[in-house]
């Protein structure tokens, strides 16, 4: 849930590992610092609070070397502060180690290394592994570190400096994703692509207790044994200009202002424009297993979770196929009623969330039918899935999901089409004709990004709000639920969702003057009963905002404020309604003056439980 990055090569290695540092602070972390080969020893920088304060420091006392490694921290064992931030040595400076993951077994590892002398400076369970291989090394450092990971328990990545070999780097993980590059003369690892972009597009991505050793002039990979194994390079084809801010405030801004090109990538990707039919042999089953199957399980975790929630009633509604959507941290310790044979569905914006990756794991061992959506080439869910259905987002910086969730709904709504199409349950005409109308989609999102000071307006008389409600009913519902939380999670005010008709089971109570009521109603077949609930809330002191799939006259009798996306076919109706609620969220983080890229406590990538 942090950042790593090593380097080694010709340059001066500080300036690298800060670059990379930065392009990874997305990532959420409360400290950072460097540790860099400076020609006679090992020095480390490490300081409490943002790379800023870390730069700080380097100006005050600046360091240089051809190797060195860095790390941002989010907390785990120990209160953030200078002592426990990464890197972490061993007794002696014999190493020194960052790590991301959590070790389970380091209180054992540490009560035998201080029965052996080992005095710790920090509470972390990485200064555990540091003082492990500490005590392992007789002047190997490969043998020591096949013996500190076959001691290890829990997920990590490692990156390891040694004084008796300053030229190199060493590298293993376990759950934890690593990505490496050979550029140059220079060779660099980090936890995530944007770090290397710069350097190289050509990486390789490790997997489980594999050891990789960076030299200038190369990287070898061992398998956990220590026998030499050969990669193939996988090739990364982002923009770097798509991991910078460019002109925009935040990257959330910019990520928002993206979607109409990203819904248009990820639709071209699936549907051929020519004549507006379906790519029918990107879809992971024929017409054959298509009609075989009676149930599909997607399982996922926070906003790709609500993606799965969106994506049921697109497959219930078109494909007339039962779907089950199972929050993926629950579904691990949970009874499972999975078949052999099954289809199960996993979603990942980065494909290294490690409870949606656990669920995969547990599918593949019932032998279901695993398929995966997933923005990342390469990923560890990419890579162990039967088969990826790709998003193409591009990188997202912002901790917030934007574009990666619009991506998402859009290969749901359009996998929902090709079961439907061969399952019999819609012609090919009728497919073309939504395909058609979906194409709509992008040039009525620009309208509202165009216009989307209403937005910033009602924002900023509204932002001192204590409570916000987004309320709606079938497919609305499910896009209030991505609402709500895209709200809490940036500006920290209390936002939840709720299906509109439950309002009277017990909701309403929360319900005071000067609350705020979203109205998601962008089915007309169900705007009468949402009427009902929005004069509800009104009637109780609420201030109601309602979100309409084209004019309703009737919103005007029942909330105080109106937006209209463009009018469109209902069901495509949530992947243009999701851009005025993120910026909305947007606008009222800024307002509050909260950090819109870098929420408190949140990371983007969850690669611990």
């Amino acid at each position: 849930m942090c950042g790593i990055v090593g380097y080694t090569g010709d340059k001066n290695c500080v300036p690298v590992l800060m670059n990379g540092l930065t392009a990874l602070a997305y990532r959420g972390y409360d400290s950072a610092g460097l540790a860099v080969w400076e020609g006679d020893s090992l020095t480390l920088r490490k300081a409490k609070g943002k790379i800023e304060n870390l730069k700080n420091l380097l100006k005050e006392s600046p360091m240089s070397g051809k190797s060195g490694i860095g790390h941002t921290r989010w907390a785990t064992h120990g209160e953030p502060s200078d002592i426990n931030a990464h890197p972490h040595t061993d007794t002696k400076k014999t190493l020194a180690i960052v790590h991301n993951g959590i070790i389970e077994n380091y209180l054992k590892i540490k009560e035998m290394l201080i029965s052996h002398g080992c005095v710790f400076a920090s509470e972390t369970d990485t200064e555990v592994v540091a003082q492990l291989l500490g005590y392992l090394y007789r002047g190997n450092p490969l043998e020591a570190l096949k013996q500190a990971v076959s001691m290890l328990e829990g997920s990590f990545a490692l990156a390891i400096l040694f004084a008796d070999d300053p030229k190199t780097i060493y590298c293993t993980c376990k759950d934890s994703p690593m990505v490496l590059g050979h550029g140059d003369n220079e060779s660099i690892v980090a936890s995530d692509i944007p770090a290397l972009l710069e350097y190289t597009r050509d990486v390789c991505f490790m997997q489980d207790r594999q050891i990789a050793v960076l030299k200038q002039s190369g990287i070898e990979f061992y398998d956990e044994f220590g026998v030499s194994i050969q990669k193939t390079p996988t090739h990364i084809d982002w923009d770097v200009e798509s991991a910078k801010k460019g002109n925009y405030e935040h990257f959330m801004m910019k990520e928002i202002c993206e979607e109409p090109d990203t819904f248009r990538r990820t639709f071209e990707q699936y549907v051929s424009i020519k004549d507006y039919t379906l790519k029918s042999d990107r879809f992971p089953w024929n017409t054959a297993r298509a009609k075989s199957f009676d149930r599909l399980t997607i399982v996922s975790c926070g906003t790709a979770y609500h993606a799965g929630m969106l994506g049921k009633k697109f497959i219930e509604h078109m494909a007339n196929l039962r779907v089950d959507v199972e929050i993926a941290s629950e579904f691990r310790y949970g009874d499972t009623m999975l078949k052999n044979g099954e289809p199960f569905l996993v979603i990942s914006q980065s494909g290294e969330t490690a409870d949606t990756i656990a669920a995969l794991r547990r599918a593949k061992e019932l032998g279901c039918e695993t398929m995966a959506v997933c923005n990342v080439t390469g990923s560890t869910i990419s890579r162990e899935a039967g088969s990826v259905l790709y998003t193409y987002a591009g990188p997202e910086i912002a901790v917030a999901a934007t574009k990666s969730y619009l991506a998402q709904i859009i290969v749901l709504y359009l996998s929902a089409l090709d079961l439907a199409q061969k399952r019999g349950e819609m012609s090919q005409e009728a497919v073309t004709a939504r395909l058609k109308e979906m194409s709509r989609v992008p040039a009525a999102m620009q309208k509202i990004l165009d216009n989307k000071e209403q937005i910033q307006f009602f924002a900023s008389r509204s932002f001192a709000v204590k409570h916000v409600f987004f309320i709606g009913r079938g497919m609305d519902y499910a896009l209030a639920m991505e609402a709500a939380l895209k709200l809490k999670e940036i500006s920290y005010i209390h936002s939840e969702a709720y299906a509109a008709g439950e309002l009277k089971h017990g909701t309403i109570a929360l319900i005071e003057d000067g609350s705020l009521v979203v109205a998601l109603a962008t089915q007309p077949q169900l705007q009468a009963k949402m009427a009902s609930n929005m004069e509800e809330v009104r009637v109780r002191g609420a201030h109601v905002l309602t979100v309409t799939n084209g004019p309703w006259e009737g919103a005007k009798g029942h909330s105080h404020t109106q937006w209209e996306i463009e009018q469109m076919d209902d069901t495509l109706a949530p992947l243009c309604a999701i851009v005025p609620m993120q910026l909305l969220a947007y606008y009222l983080a800024v307002q509050k003056g909260c950090p819109v890229d870098q929420p408190r406590n949140l990371a983007k990538s969850v690669t611990v439980e």
